[in-house]
């Protein structure tokens, strides 16, 4: 993810308390993605680090959802949590969908060889009898999480440390904090993360205000 961010490593570091959420800084997520030789799973945690989506998001994911070749390139991305509400309804003047622009072209061409060098999928609807694509990455939550144990387990053989423990919502904190470290407006960070209650955003702007006052010491 590209965005004009200038931090203080050593002293963002020191502010991962045990109450608030766990991230990487952006050389740990580089470092990470390293580790990850396939391509398929390389895109895959790519996009947690460059859209913030949940796990269940981004395994829900299809072509149709990526918009790579717009002017701003994007991906819109279903919110789970809006989606479950209601029968899959979200609320009367709110969208179930955000759209996430994507900032990285690195990240963009990458998808677009990922699209490029494979073929989609489709299944049929067993209720409508109707032909829909299936996700790209058809793979269980399990999966992914497999696909980082052997990442952190190569890279600790190099010698190559995190400062966290890390899970697939490593990289959607990570998406929130990388953004505030690049002044985006905590009201636009709520929307890109699907947030339905500003509250939920609060937690990453009280990490960030930590790290500013300690900037100022």
């Amino acid at each position: 993810m590209q965005l004009p961010v200038a931090i203080d490593y050593p002293a963002a570091l020191s502010l991962v308390q045990d109450e608030l959420p766990k991230y990487l800084l952006a050389p740990e997520v580089s470092a990470l993605l390293h580790y990850l030789p396939d391509w398929n799973q390389h895109a895959f945690i790519n996009t947690l680090w460059n859209a913030g989506p949940r796990l269940n998001e981004a395994l829900a994911l299809r072509r149709r959802d990526f918009h790579l070749n717009d002017e701003i390139p994007h991906v819109v991305i279903r919110t789970a949590k809006q989606r479950r509400a209601g029968g899959g309804r979200p609320k009367k003047g709110k969208s179930a969908n955000r759209v996430v622009p994507l900032s990285d072209p690195a990240y963009v061409d990458e998808m677009r060889r990922l699209f490029a060098s494979t073929k989609e999928q489709f299944e049929d609807d067993i209720i409508t009898g109707e032909r829909r694509a299936r996700p790209i990455w058809s793979v269980s939550d399990r999966t992914v999480r497999n696909w980082l144990v052997r990442a952190i387990d190569a890279a600790g053989r190099d010698g190559v440390r995190f400062s966290i423990a890390v899970s697939p919502h490593t990289f959607r904190h990570s998406f929130a904090m990388h953004l505030l470290y690049g002044h985006v407006h905590p009201k636009i960070i709520q929307g890109l993360m699907g947030h339905e209650k500003f509250e939920s955003t609060e937690v990453y702007t009280k990490i960030f205000a930590l790290d500013v006052a300690a900037s100022q010491d």
